[in-house]
């Protein structure tokens, strides 16, 4: 029998890596559920392909458009997420939610109780909402599989490990297109500097973050919250190949490394299958490990990781507050308005507002506390 599973934000790149993935898979898997935003074109195209009866495509216009193709007699297409009780009558194998941005954060707990797996590559959702997914994966038995390269292989690294022999956790960076950029040229860095990332292929949002080390910061977060460690016994890393994922130093004397190629296809492929099927890979790059060239973080280079020293243990609507200035100011950036150098300094600086410390006493009650959160600090 083929198992079902349901990709949440099939149009991105983790939803596309997974569909190619299925392609050379198709008699095993019967995909029940695709969904996407704006780019309805590539979900028919999907849809068609794996012959899926549902979709949900939540912009309005592209919804509108969508309806307009007179398909509706072979799929049944949803504008939102209320719909996935009438999708999913019993629990289905395996869900991804890869819906990029805070707004994944709904989606992603509500598709929990339909799932036997779940894969998130979602990090706004896990930094701002994880003690929401905690309680709902319990809840329902749900097991959860974190797609991040550096998270799945931490995640994999601790499989038998008790927490209690962990002395530090190195995730890697690769220090992105400024590594060793000039710093007296960064007040001059331009959109299209920012986006080239040496050895990753992604979007906009997520290439500056990496650009800044944001990315990074956000990673050190989740890591706390998945795994739930100390951020005492989490550290960043620089590694420029990115082929070393993590780093776990154990106090038995031991140390892991987890190596991979620079590809998401390895962890998505391992998050659908068990441990024991096989990929094609390449062969082990014995020229990059001989030049790991590991160095620490300067952080007169990429001052944005300070914000590591400003967060609270425990969980709280900081983190919220702290994503939301973020998005805002990567899209002003973006939208030209403010210098690249500009992201950290007002970041660093707004997040000393006594406005902003106070929600590090707050705890995250229910997902509308970070959506309210959110769009009233994106409109300040």
């Amino acid at each position: 029998m083929k198992k079902k599973i349901a990709i949440i934000g099939s149009t991105g790149s983790i939803g596309k890596t997974l569909i190619d993935i299925i392609k050379k898979d198709k008699k095993n898997f019967q995909i029940v559920l695709l969904t996407a935003d704006e780019n309805y074109k590539e979900l028919l195209k999907q849809a068609k392909f794996f012959k899926v009866k549902n979709i949900i495509i939540t912009n309005e216009k592209s919804y509108e458009k969508i309806k307009d193709k007179k398909i509706s007699n072979e799929i049944n297409i949803f504008n939102n997420f209320d719909s996935l009780a009438k999708i999913f009558r019993k629990k289905i194998y395996y869900t991804m939610s890869s819906i990029s941005g805070i707004e994944g954060l709904k989606p992603t707990i509500e598709v929990i109780k339909y799932s036997e797996n779940i894969a998130i590559a979602n990090k706004e959702a896990i930094v701002c909402g994880w003690n929401l997914i905690e309680k709902e994966l319990k809840k329902n038995k749900t097991n959860f599989i974190p797609v991040d390269s550096e998270h799945f292989s931490v995640w994999y690294a601790l499989r038998g490990i008790n927490k209690k022999v962990i002395d530090k956790i190195y995730l890697t960076a690769s220090g992105g297109p400024f590594l060793n950029y000039p710093k007296k040229k960064f007040d001059k860095i331009k959109m299209r500097q920012a986006l080239k990332h040496p050895n990753w292929k992604m979007g906009k949002k997520i290439s500056v973050d990496s650009a800044t080390m944001m990315n990074k910061a956000f990673e050190i977060i989740e890591a706390k919250k998945i795994f739930d460690i100390p951020y005492k016994k989490l550290s960043i890393i620089i590694h420029p190949k990115s082929y070393v994922h993590a780093i776990l130093k154990l106090k038995n004397g031991l140390t892991k490394i987890i190596v991979h190629d620079t590809n998401m296809k390895i962890p998505i492929f391992n998050s659908l299958y068990s441990l024991n099927h096989t990929i094609n890979s390449k062969k082990l790059d014995l020229n990059t490990l001989n030049n790991l060239n590991f160095q620490d973080v300067d952080p007169k280079r990429f001052p944005i990781i300070r914000i590591l020293d400003k967060l609270p243990e425990k969980s709280s609507l900081f983190e919220t507050v702290m994503v939301s200035i973020n998005d805002k100011l990567v899209k002003l950036f973006l939208a030209n308005r403010i210098k690249f150098t500009d992201i950290s300094k007002k970041m660093n600086n707004m997040l000393e507002l006594n406005e902003y410390k106070k929600f590090k006493k707050l705890r995250v009650r229910n997902a509308n506390d970070i959506m309210s959160l959110n769009a009233k600090i994106r409109i300040k």
